[in-house]
């Protein structure tokens, strides 16, 4: 692992988070020719969908090109990989028995890669159980399998250095307001890093708002992008909830787990324990995402501080986990059979700050589809529902197409050297509950990244990229941006 320099280092991109966006953009940079600085300030790749327990990949179209090759190389790895399909659910009344705390993804060796990539056509679960048992299936892996195998293809370029364990803590900027250098703390002390380009894959985009580009927090109303289901006016600053997710595994003996004495035994922000998301790794553990943990308004209010306030968040959705753990013992006994063996480093947080682009990503796009949007520059596509949990939530609303994301959602406006290729990239809250997937925006990062490599053969902006080029480039390396019935 690269310590850091002691002096000023120089590269043609510094990419700030490890996530799955930042992972993508690095990757297509490095493989592109360019040298890359990869910030990560944890200890291993992957953000939510390692660190924050979301070991699965739900069924969306894209993700033919980076996530598919990851997908390859796990299936080379025992008990790394595999693909599930619905058994009970607790909206199922004729599929629950036993009854189930929630909805249950089981590992079908029958499955390939394919089946995983097709989300929208159904009427959702309620209303269509049938054809999303048919037509739903994840991709779930183990987590430090597959932060591996993103660090092996990394290190194969040899030209992206990873930084882990190591914070963004300021920006440097020319007096254009053009990014020139990023000063970075970790393990052996304070650094900075300069380059010709910066990605920000920090989901919170902390880049962006170190640079002074314009961001939001929370919904929009109506008169903002007219999208149909926008409040006519805002009361609070209402975001999608947080998860902390938790792994059980399978023992010979009975029992409920003795509950620790700072945890919860009734639900603090409900009358009861909300029902959980559960599937099943190919070892036969499960995975448990309670929906939610936190209310989304509840967490930024304790996690504004960043570092400590993140650790106070963290702190109560633990004790909030054991509780939700020692009720699905209670109720549901098939669970006495399993014993918790771990709980998610950090919080799985769905939303927090969007960066206003140059074009913002909106309801409207997501329900006019493919068919019936007009951009030139769509550079990733995507069916998952509008999804948002806690209060807030009415379901998932399911789309009749896939819908695409334009590259100049990746540009912060009036942005020279600076793109987003994360959760906090230029959509609208609405669009964002739909498009924030790990494998859509490891495809935003892929874009981003050639996108980059594209300006610096011209050493130009980010804006002038161009984008038939970049849609070429993305499509003969394996990315889907057409569909077809």
């Amino acid at each position: 692992m690269p310590t850091i320099p002691t002096a000023t280092k120089h590269y043609d991109l510094c990419v700030v988070g490890a996530g799955s966006g930042g992972f993508g953009a690095a990757l297509a940079a490095a493989r592109s020719g360019l040298s890359v600085a990869l910030i990560e300030r944890a200890s291993l790749l992957g953000g939510n969908a390692i660190h924050g327990g979301v070991n699965a990949w739900e069924s969306v179209v894209g993700g033919t090109a980076f996530p598919f090759e990851l997908y390859r190389r796990l299936k080379s790895v025992p008990d790394a990989v595999g693909i599930s399909s619905y058994g009970r659910h607790c909206l199922w009344p004729d599929r629950n028995d036993p009854p189930f705390p929630g909805g249950e993804l089981l590992v079908d060796e029958t499955l390939g890669y394919e089946d995983s990539l097709k989300r929208h056509g159904t009427k959702g679960l309620l209303l269509d159980a049938e054809k999303v048992r048919e037509q739903w299936h994840s991709v779930v892996f183990e987590p430090e399998a597959c932060a591996k195998a993103m660090k092996e293809m990394l290190d194969e370029t040899g030209r992206c250095d990873v930084f882990f364990e190591t914070s963004f803590q300021s920006a440097e900027l020319a007096e254009s307001g053009t990014v020139i250098g990023l000063r970075i703390s970790g393990p052996t002390g304070e650094a900075t890093l300069r380059a010709r380009y910066f990605i920000d894959a920090t989901a919170d985009i902390y880049l962006c708002r170190a640079a002074g580009f314009e961001t939001r927090i929370g919904p929009e109303t109506f008169a903002r992008f007219q999208e149909p289901s926008a409040p006519k006016e805002i009361c609070g600053r209402r975001v999608n909830g947080v998860s902390l997710i938790y792994r059980v595994k399978r023992v010979e003996t009975a029992a409920v787990e003795a509950l620790p004495a700072e945890a919860y035994i009734d639900c603090p922000f409900r009358d009861i324990w909300p029902y959980a998301h559960i599937f099943e790794y190919p070892n036969g553990d499960r995975n448990i995402n309670m929906l939610p943990t936190m209310e989304g308004e509840e967490y930024l209010s304790i996690a504004a501080s960043r570092d400590e306030g993140r650790r106070l968040a963290y702190e109560e959705c633990r004790r909030r986990v054991y509780g939700h753990w020692h009720w699905i013992q209670r109720e549901f006994p098939e669970f006495q059979r399993f014993r918790m063996s771990w709980i998610a480093p950090t919080a799985g947080v769905r939303e927090t700050h969007r960066v206003v682009a140059e074009y913002q990503l909106t309801e409207r796009d997501l329900v006019a589809g493919l068919s019936r949007q007009d951009h030139s520059d769509i550079i990733a596509i995507a069916d998952h529902a509008r999804d948002v949990h806690g209060e807030e939530s009415q379901g998932c609303i399911e789309f009749s197409e896939p819908y695409g994301v334009p590259y100049r959602c990746l540009i912060p406006k009036g942005s020279k050297n600076l793109l987003v290729a994360c959760r906090g990239a230029g959509f609208s809250q609405i669009a964002a509950s739909s498009c924030r997937l790990s494998r859509t925006m490891m495809d935003l990062g892929h874009a981003a990244g050639l996108a980059v490599s594209l300006a610096a053969e011209s050493d130009d902006c980010v804006a002038k990229v161009d984008a038939n080029r970049l849609r070429e480039l993305l499509e003969e390396q394996g990315a889907t941006l057409e569909y077809g019935t």
